[in-house]
C-alpha cells in the first residue's frame, strides 16, 4: 500500500477513535437529562442497552456481510444505519424508540468497526499499527477533560437531540479516510470460519446480562451463553490458552473483564465505599483514563530504547496491583489522593500493556483467521469482557455495601493479574 494511503488509513482510524471518544463521554453525560425528558428514569437500563447490543448482534454477522455484498455496499449500508439510527434517537419521544435508533447505530459502528480493524490488521505493518493504537488511546485525553462540561453546555444551548448527534462530523471524516483504502480491500472475499448460530449466543446472552430478566440466575446463564458464543467466534485454543494469538485474545478478555469493570464503578466505590462526593468521584474517574493516553504515547518510544515484549506483562501487573489499592484503601483508611494514585497507577499499567497486547491479539500468526474474522475476535475478546466484567461487579456491589464492594474489586485485581499470567503465553514481538 502506498504511503499515502496509509497515512490516510491511520488517521481515519484514529479519528474514528477520537469520535467514539466524543461520543462516549456525549452519551453518558446527557444520560440523566435523556431519562427525564422521555420519562424513563426507571428504564435506564433500557436507554443504555441498545448500542451495545447492536454491536454484539453485529459482530457474528460482520464477516458474512463483507463476504456477500462486498466492502463497498456494506460501508454504505453502514454509514446509512448509523445515521439513521442516530436520527431516530435524537427524534424519538418514548424510550423503547430511542432504544431502537441506538441499536440501528450500535450495529452500524460494530459492522464499520470490524471494516476499520481489519483494514489495520490487512493493511498496516505491525509497528505502524501498534502506532495507532497508541495514538487511539491518547484519543480519550481531551474528551475526558473537557467532554461532560462542554455536552452540558451545549445541551444547554441548542437542547440533548441536537447535541446527541453533534460528534457525525467526526466520525464520518475518519469513516471517509478509511473506506477509501478498505473500498477494495481483499477482506471482501474473506469466507466465514464459524457457523452462525452458535455466534448468535453472544447477542442473545448479552441481552439476558443487560436486562436482568428474572434476577441473577437469568444473568448468569446469559454470561454462560455469552461465553460459549464468545468461543465460537475466537480462533481455536483460545479458551485452553494455546501459545499465540489465541492466549492474546484470552488475555484481551480478562483484560477487559477487570478494568473496565473496576472504571464501572468507581464513582460507586468513592460514593459508598469512601464516603467521598461526587466531585472527588470524578477526579478518580478521570486519572486511569488519563494515564492511559499519555503511558501509550511514551510506551511506543520506551519501545526503541527497550525490548517491548514484556509490556504487556509488567503493565498488566501494574493494572492489577492498582487496583488492590483501591481494594486495600476499602479495609484501612479511605484516602481520595492515594485513590487518584492507585488508579492513576491502573491507568498507566494499561497504557503500557494495551498497544502491545492488541497488536499480539490482531495478528493471525498460525490462528488461520483473515484480516475480517481477527477484527472480530478483538471487537469481541474486549466487548464481552467489559460486559461480564460490568455484570459481575454489578451482581456483587448488590449484596452488602463495602463488603460488596472489597469482593469486586478484589475480583478484578485477580482478573488483571491472571490476564498478566496468561499474556506470557502471546506472541513474543520486538
Amino acid at each position: 500500500m502506498s504511503p499515502r494511503r496509509t497515512v490516510a488509513l491511520a488517521v481515519g482510524i484514529v479519528a474514528l477513535e477520537f469520535g467514539a471518544a466524543i461520543t462516549s463521554f456525549v452519551a453518558s453525560t446527557l444520560l440523566p437529562v435523556i431519562a427525564a425528558d422521555l420519562d424513563a428514569r426507571n428504564r435506564l437500563g433500557l436507554l443504555i442497552a441498545g448500542s451495545t447490543l447492536g454491536l454484539f448482534v453485529a459482530l457474528p454477522l460482520a464477516t458474512r456481510v463483507i463476504r456477500r455484498i462486498g466492502a463497498s455496499a456494506g460501508l454504505t449500508l453502514g454509514a446509512a444505519g448509523y445515521l439513521g439510527g442516530l436520527a431516530v434517537a435524537a427524534s424519538s419521544t418514548t424510550a423503547w424508540t430511542f432504544a431502537a435508533g441506538q441499536f440501528s447505530a450500535g450495529l452500524s459502528s460494530g459492522l464499520l468497526g470490524v471494516f476499520g480493524i481489519g483494514a489495520a490488521i490487512e493493511h498496516l505493518e505491525d509497528r505502524v499499527r501498534e502506532r495507532v493504537v497508541a495514538a487511539s488511546a491518547a484519543m480519550w485525553i481531551l474528551p475526558a477533560l473537557v467532554g461532560p462540561a462542554a455536552t452540558l453546555g451545549l445541551e444547554h444551548l441548542v437542547g440533548w437531540r441536537w447535541t446527541l448527534v453533534a460528534p457525525v462530523p467526526i466520525v464520518l471524516i475518519g469513516r471517509v479516510l478509511v473506506v477509501r483504502v478498505v473500498r477494495r480491500s481483499a477482506a471482501t472475499t474473506a469466507t466465514s470460519a464459524r457457523p452462525l448460530g452458535p455466534t448468535l449466543l453472544v447477542p442473545l446472552g448479552a441481552a439476558l446480562v443487560v436486562f436482568g430478566f428474572g434476577g441473577w440466575p437469568v444473568a448468569a446463564l446469559g454470561c454462560l451463553l455469552a461465553l460459549a458464543g464468545t468461543v465460537a467466534i475466537m480462533p481455536r485454543g483460545t479458551a485452553a490458552l494455546r501459545r499465540g494469538t489465541p492466549a492474546a485474545l484470552a488475555a484481551m478478555v480478562l483484560f477487559a473483564f477487570g478494568y473496565f469493570g473496576a472504571d464501572s464503578l468507581v464513582t460507586v466505590l468513592l460514593t459508598d465505599g469512601y464516603a467521598a462526593g461526587l466531585r472527588h468521584a470524578a477526579i478518580v474517574l478521570s486519572a486511569a483514563p488519563l494515564a492511559w493516553g499519555v503511558t501509550s504515547l511514551c510506551a511506543t518510544a520506551l519501545r526503541r530504547r527497550w525490548n517491548g515484549r514484556r509490556f504487556p506483562v509488567v503493565g498488566l501487573s501494574l493494572a492489577s496491583a492498582g487496583t488492590a489499592g483501591l481494594t486495600a484503601l476499602l479495609v484501612t483508611t479511605p484516602s481520595v489522593p492515594i485513590a487518584v494514585a492507585s488508579w492513576a497507577v491502573a491507568g498507566m499499567g494499561v497504557g503500557l500493556a494495551y498497544p502491545s497486547l492488541y497488536l499480539m491479539a490482531s495478528t493471525a500468526g498460525s490462528s488461520g483467521f483473515t484480516a475480517t474474522e481477527l477484527a472480530t475476535a478483538v471487537i469481541t475478546a474486549e466487548a464481552i469482557g467489559g460486559l461480564l466484567g460490568r455484570a459481575t461487579g454489578g451482581a456483587l456491589t448488590s449484596t452488602a455495601s463495602t463488603g460488596g464492594l472489597t469482593a469486586t474489586y478484589l475480583t478484578y485485581s485477580i482478573a488483571l493479574a491472571t490476564a498478566a499470567l496468561v499474556a506470557v503465553r502471546a506472541p513474543q514481538r520486538t
